[in-house]
């Protein structure tokens, strides 16, 4: 990978996670992530959760999931939804559904129809 490429960097990463090369493929990914790189940030965020390459930690998991989704990941703003609404703030959820979704996120979509539905959304 280019020196200063994170997206590159970031591929570099993709590589070697998929060759099961967990902790050469965490590194390529903070790397990228220190350069910018949203997706980056967002596999990140996987990684701490299910601890591949890397101890479990939820306060780095979160951070990378908002740096992604500040950054305009979908999934990762999809992800921070589900996460305040595991934790019963449901207007910050849906908040964060509604972003994903202006950026085409379908999960994120359903979601919103579904609470919609269930009374937990209105159509404002």
């Amino acid at each position: 990978a280019e020196a200063n490429d994170p997206e590159a960097t970031y591929r570099m990463g993709r590589e070697h996670h998929e060759k099961g090369d967990y902790d050469v493929a965490f590194r390529y990914f903070t790397k990228a992530a220190e350069m910018g790189d949203v997706d980056a940030h967002f596999s990140l965020s996987l990684r701490y959760h299910e601890g591949q390459g890397v101890e479990m930690n939820k306060e780095k998991e979160l951070y990378h999931l908002e740096e992604a989704a500040i950054g305009g990941h979908p999934t990762a703003r999809y992800n921070l939804g589900i996460k305040e609404g595991q934790n019963d703030r449901i207007e910050r959820a849906v908040k964060h559904w509604i972003i994903a979704a202006n950026l085409g996120d379908d999960d994120s979509i359903e979601a919103l129809k579904t609470g919609y539905k269930h009374g937990a959304v209105s159509k404002e």
